[in-house]
């Protein structure tokens, strides 16, 4: 699906997911290699129990591209970086990226061709599933204690925004 940028003129992000995925070990060994084409990113599904959060992420990371300040090497690791919420590089790709097992998997791109919407298309060997599958396999108990969101504070908000003020207060704590 894709998301067209507002706060980012003539930007895209395209989110595909995936489950049964059979092949996330080559998946991340292209990736640590620098031989992934196209450039994407690799997040592990049931971190994300929606879109929203997600696209606040991305935001973060376009503007971080368009300024020259990644903190991390690409704008699509970025977008892993800025959505764990964490301020370590490596503890937020372990948290919200792939493992060699992960198996549901959310694909994101930014500015994607048809061809590249293709190529995503075939290279992750699983079963391509729609986004509104996101919030019923969120892992919820991992999510919880990966942003320590406690009950009291789901009380006046929800999750995805529980999520949102952390990714937009990071930078600021």
């Amino acid at each position: 699906m894709e998301f067209k940028l507002d706060t980012h003129p003539g930007h895209t992000l395209h989110l595909f997911l995936f489950s049964d995925v059979q092949n996330s070990k080559d998946l991340l060994n292209l990736l640590q290699t620098g031989a992934l084409q196209p450039e994407l990113a690799f997040l592990n599904g049931s971190v994300v129990p929606d879109t929203f959060p997600l696209l606040a992420a991305a935001h973060k990371s376009l503007l971080s591209h368009s300024r020259g300040s990644l903190t991390t090497r690409t704008v699509h690791s970025e977008l892993i970086f800025n959505y764990s919420g964490s301020k370590h590089i490596t503890e937020s790709l372990k948290r919200c990226g792939i493992s060699d097992n992960t198996s549901y998997i959310l694909v994101a791109r930014f500015d994607a061709s048809p061809a590249d919407v293709a190529a995503v298309r075939a290279l992750v060997r699983g079963n391509e599933l729609d986004l509104s599958e996101l919030p019923k396999r969120a892992d919820r108990a991992v999510i919880l204690k990966h942003y320590k969101i406690s009950s009291v504070e789901l009380d006046t908000s929800s999750l995805e925004d529980a999520i949102i003020c952390r990714i937009a207060a990071r930078d600021a704590m």
